[in-house]
């Protein structure tokens, strides 16, 4: 018999149309990371390296912006790492793509 919402097949279409909702969610929120990860190297890495803003980088300015984001992104990256560890440990299951 069918409901006043039509047949059963809608549970299982919301449940897809959920969980590409959450998965879109998600993109958003790494991407939104990835752009404030950038901003934050670009502001701390010059306020760092760069004293005198000029028209090209010296050698060594270009070394320490090197440096200052591999560092940043060394760090970021173990927090992420640990960050999802955690959480997965919470929730009882293995991390997705740690490892790979």
């Amino acid at each position: 018999m069918s409901s006043l919402f039509g047949s059963g097949a809608a549970a299982p279409d919301m449940a897809a149309r959920k969980e590409q909702m959450k998965q879109s969610i998600q993109q958003e929120l790494a991407i939104a990371n990835a752009q404030q990860l950038i901003n934050k190297i670009n502001e701390n890495c010059f306020a760092k390296c760069i004293s005198k803003p000029s028209t090209s980088l010296t050698s060594s300015q270009e070394t320490c912006l090197s440096q200052c984001m591999s560092l940043y992104m060394a760090a970021f990256d173990q927090v992420s790492r640990s960050y999802v560890s955690r959480i997965s440990k919470e929730r009882g299951s293995a991390p997705p793509g740690i490892g790979l």
